[in-house]
């Protein structure tokens, strides 16, 4: 039996190209200046048939004046967390040329209060933030009685 060997050449690479198109208007996405308003833009955005059953980690990629360009989900996960790969979290941002994002997650037990690992895992996106220059305004916790915010609370 016969082998081809093929020649590899070394320059032969693959074309990147990164653009961006928006499909709606600036001035028709929604603006978000305070904690209740990112409640109620990720509430509307929210499977309310998951927020009591899993864990979801989601975020909000926004644009210089605060308007909403997309929501993500990052990941999902069992009853008690999820993973997040803050790379996907930033891959997202990236690709949507945010110049800020918005972190939240859902507790399916209705606690509103941060464990300790969501407290490491939103510095630990900050930091990374931080060396993108594209920051992270709030990191929400979400419940189908109401929000915990990190930001309100001093906590970012």
């Amino acid at each position: 039996m016969e082998t081809q060997e093929r020649k590899i050449d070394l320059f032969e690479v693959a074309e990147i190209k990164l653009s961006y198109s928006a499909k709606i208007k600036s001035s028709q996405r929604p603006k978000v200046d305070c904690s209740r308003q990112v409640y109620e833009v990720f509430a509307q955005a929210w499977d309310q048939d998951r927020i009591e059953f899993v864990e979801d980690f989601k975020v909000m990629l926004l644009s210089r004046a605060n308007r909403v360009l997309g929501i993500v989900t990052i990941s999902s996960g069992g009853t008690a967390g999820t993973v997040v790969d803050i790379k996907l979290v930033y891959a997202a941002a990236i690709k949507s040329n945010s110049s800020s994002v918005i972190i939240a997650h859902n507790h399916p037990s209705g606690n509103l209060r941060p464990s300790e690992q969501d407290k490491r895992l939103t510095q630990r996106i900050k930091q990374a933030g931080n060396l993108l220059d594209i920051p992270v305004l709030d990191h929400v916790i979400m419940t189908t009685e109401g929000y915990y915010s990190f930001a309100d609370e001093g906590e970012l």
